[in-house]
């Protein structure tokens, strides 16, 4: 991993785990525009390095992420200008360069290490996230109506599949604030630790999954975000190709003769038979499908 072009994010990559840090505790770490494209940038440059196997994203300071920076649009709004879409805002709908499609797209498991608030852009991140460890005194803040605009990276497609339309709609149309304990009751949030734990904790999970077959970690991910827009049977068809070329990996090699052995397996991620890429094995899967 290259080191991040602003110093409004810091990159860290120790072994198979890279740690995304927004580092700009004095404003909570509100996304300014810089750190749209780079944040994007990093996601991707992470998620295309064979070397990573699990990404963790926290927050500098007190703060998670307290959502996008609306300081320049209150300052242009008390100037008497007209605000429209400014233009960090239509970077971020430009959805091909969007953090937030990098973070959908992602093979590489994600964790979010919530240390802090959470609010609006930061609320969503941490929803797109595959797990969620909160401070005791973290929150989730859905208080969206309350400034007359919608979770735009979205949050109201991905909460109504976590806890259920119901309870989403409560949150959302009702604008609340939640703690760490009631995101915990609701199963929005994995874990809830001591806020100096966050990190730790997230570092300890993120050994444990990179610890384990990572193509089998990437496509089981795959295959879970995938499946949500499919049918069963589409599903098992599908999963059925990918654990026919997972079983003629190295790494199911290595499993099976650490397993006989008694020792815990080595796993290296790619073989000379099998592309190191999730992606690029799907594809070529589904090519070979075709041809059928």
């Amino acid at each position: 991993m290259t080191p991040a072009a602003t110093t409004d994010i810091r990159v860290e990559q120790t072994n198979h785990i890279v740690i995304i840090t927004l580092n700009r505790p004095e404003r909570l770490n509100a996304i300014s525009g810089p750190m749209l494209n780079e944040l994007a940038a990093k996601l991707k440059e992470a998620n295309d390095d064979a070397d990573v196997r699990v990404v963790i994203i926290t927050g500098a300071g007190k703060g998670f992420c307290s959502g996008l920076d609306l300081k320049d649009t209150q300052q242009r709004i008390q100037s008497g200008a007209d605000i429209g879409l400014t233009r960090d805002a239509r970077r971020l709908f430009s959805l091909d360069k969007s953090p937030i499609t990098a973070l959908w797209e992602m093979d590489k498991p994600v964790i979010a290490a919530i240390n802090g608030a959470a609010a609006g852009f930061g609320m969503d991140m941490a929803l797109l996230a595959d797990m969620r460890i909160m401070g005791d005194t973290a929150k989730l803040a859905a208080t969206m109506v309350k400034r007359n605009v919608v979770p735009e990276s979205g949050g109201t497609w991905l909460l109504p599949r976590l806890i259920g339309w119901g309870k989403a709609a409560e949150i959302f149309y009702r604008g609340l604030t939640l703690d760490a304990q009631r995101c915990l009751d609701l199963g929005i949030a994995n874990a809830v630790v001591p806020t100096d734990e966050v990190l730790k904790t997230a570092i300890a999970w993120a050994e444990e999954i990179g610890a384990n077959a990572p193509l089998a970690v990437q496509t089981t991910k795959r295959m879970m975000r995938l499946g949500m827009d499919q049918t069963f049977e589409t599903a098992v068809d599908h999963l059925l190709m990918h654990f026919t070329a997972l079983t003629g990996m190295d790494d199911f090699k290595e499993a099976l003769t650490a397993y006989n052995e008694k020792r815990p397996p080595k796993f290296i991620g790619r073989s000379a038979q099998c592309e190191p890429s999730v992606r690029q094995l799907h594809l070529r899967l589904h090519d070979d499908a075709r041809r059928l």
